[in-house]
């Protein structure tokens, strides 16, 4: 298996599996490794495999691409050794392999999710365990070594350096075990198994001294689960014979004589894994000052993972935090640039998700006879379902108006094509046709709010109210009402969303359609200062309470 493992820059500590026949490298988003840097080229170089072989070839970047210590950048394909330097720019990465198949006598070093569970259960008979040493406070430091010889002190000392600056499990954590067995000459077997989330028991790590014994590793789940529960390191002399684990056929497969085991045990208090080794040599059991020397090695560990698990979490966030940066900017190009520009008409629009992106969605669709479409809409529930149903819906919604000649027509012809994806989702819409020629607007309602209609006179209607239709989206094959209303020099058209009559203040009390229905009744004003007002009446409301949904606004009128 071969890997690559970014050593500096923004991937720092990130570890590539690498499968795949080709891997490019660069800045643009698609690569399949991203280095966001700016002297980095958008498609900067690309590891390609040939057989069981990867080479380095550059893509004609402006930089170049740099092997090792070399001066001079690469020029055409480099075939890969392990431990190779890839540097691109100033982001440098190593190419690494793991042995597939050790030479005789040669230890075998596997990596993550190596070995089967055996669920054995058994009761609680006499216990013929040698030893026992609580590690509860090891956190503290309580647990110290007994051994003196120089090449277990020698050991040890690596092993803590190592861990302390732990990144990546996957390379440290192998070497941990390497370790292991130069203070264990006798180990046969050593593994860290790992708690998932669900409760089950994954071996993570694992080293065996013995080729014969590679071909499948066995775990037993009652030794692990007893030393989590007990929150105590063991050992046993014998633990073939031991009663309490006279059940475990991991064991008797293994014929293992002598093992020691030591629970993984996190900042609260709570056991998340294991630390295991074990002997087939009966001459050569494991003594109380090696369970010590475990124990003590097993609390490093136990830091050294939980730092690792948040390094790598905060590794993910920071990729997640890019990947919606990137979405909130495509979702914005869908939305209109400026609005309209018709001669005797005044446009306000205002949008803002509730998260970086959002269901709702307003656009303009000047149709080829001078007439322009106003649509607001919203995506039940919000987030990224939500925007790539409003992504799609952009586009159909298009398709229609052009594709029907009333738009009542359209909105019918939208309901199907949301119906045929069968997303168990659906779209309320308002639809208002504009014709600057006559001043008249058409309105359909696909289930959302009726508009708020203020009449230059201060009156406030709500045409529609009573002709929507079902939500898009829910069962095709449904007809939908359009209605007429006259723009009147100086009337207003409001068209909203339900995330600006539902903010939610600090006391839990929402804004209400009642609230927006007095603000256009007490203020006047063009289609901007009306829909400027009332974006700065609902944020009063909220105070510092955070937004709670979707907001989006379209206010028009006639000048």
């Amino acid at each position: 298996m071969y890997y690559l493992s970014a050593n500096n820059g923004p991937q720092t500590g990130r570890r590539y599996e690498l499968k795949n026949d080709v891997y490019v490298m660069g800045r643009h988003p698609d690569c399949h490794i991203v280095i966001d840097v700016g002297a980095v080229s958008r498609n900067h170089c690309q590891l390609v495999r040939e057989g069981s072989d990867y080479y380095l070839e550059d893509l004609g970047s402006r930089n170049g691409t740099f092997l090792n210590d070399e001066p001079r950048k690469i020029d055409g394909r480099r075939k890969l050794k392990n431990g190779d330097q890839i540097r691109v720019c100033e982001v440098t990465f190593t190419f690494s392999a793991d042995a597939q198949t050790p030479a005789a006598g040669t230890p075998l070093l596997d990596g993550a999710g190596v070995g089967t569970m055996l669920y054995d259960e058994v009761g609680a008979p006499t216990s013929t365990i040698m030893s026992k040493l609580d590690v509860t406070g090891s956190a503290r430091g309580t647990v110290h070594v007994s051994a003196s010889a120089e090449v277990k002190l020698a050991a040890l000392i690596e092993i803590t350096q190592n861990l302390s600056r732990a990144l990546v499990l996957d390379e440290v954590l192998p070497q941990l075990l390497k370790g292991l067995f130069r203070i264990f000459v006798q180990a046969d077997r050593g593994f860290i198994v790992l708690e998932e989330p669900g409760g089950k028991l994954v071996p993570r790590w694992v080293r065996i001294r013995r080729e014969e014994l590679s071909d499948s590793v066995r775990v037993s789940r009652t030794i692990i689960r007893h030393v989590m529960q007990s929150k105590e390191a063991i050992l046993s002399a014998d633990a073939a014979s031991d009663q309490r684990f006279e059940m475990s056929q991991s064991i008797a497969d293994f014929r293992i004589r002598s093992m020691m085991c030591a629970p993984l045990i996190n900042a609260e208090g709570q056991a998340f894994g294991a630390l295991q080794i074990d002997t087939l040599d009966q001459r050569q059991r494991f003594q109380q000052g090696d369970l010590e020397l475990l124990a003590t090695v097993a609390t490093q560990a136990a830091i050294a993972i939980t730092n690792a698990q948040m390094h790598e979490a905060a590794l993910k966030q920071r990729e997640l935090e890019r990947d919606m940066k990137l979405a909130h900017e495509v979702q914005h190009g869908f939305l209109p640039e400026h609005p309209p520009q018709l001669a005797g008409y005044e446009f306000y629009d205002f949008y803002q998700p509730a998260d970086q992106i959002g269901g709702d969605y307003y656009d303009y669709v000047e149709m080829p006879d001078g007439r322009v479409a106003i649509i607001v809409a919203d995506v039940v529930g919000h987030g990224v379902a939500a925007a790539l149903l409003m992504a799609k819906f952009s586009a159909e919604a298009r398709f229609s108006l052009f594709s029907e000649p009333t738009p009542a027509a359209a909105v019918r012809r939208l309901n199907d094509r949301l119906d045929e994806l069968n997303l168990q989702r659906f779209v309320t819409m308002i639809l208002v046709v504009l014709d600057p020629k006559n001043h008249r607007a058409t309105i359909v309602n696909a289930g959302h709010m009726a508009p708020l209609h203020r009449r230059a006179n201060g009156q406030l209607e709500e045409p529609g109210e009573k002709l929507a239709g079902l939500p898009l989206g829910i069962t095709g094959g449904i007809s939908y009402e359009q209605l007429e209303v006259e723009i009147q020099p100086g009337d207003t058209l409001m068209l909203y969303t339900d995330g600006i009559n539902e903010s939610i203040d600090a006391k839990g009390e929402f804004f209400t359609i009642d609230r927006m229905r007095k603000m256009l009744k007490e203020h006047s004003g063009s289609p901007h200062e009306l829909g400027t007002a009332l974006i700065e009446e609902v944020r009063q409301f909220l105070g510092r309470a955070p937004q709670n949904d979707d907001m989006c606004l379209v206010c028009f009128g006639r000048t």
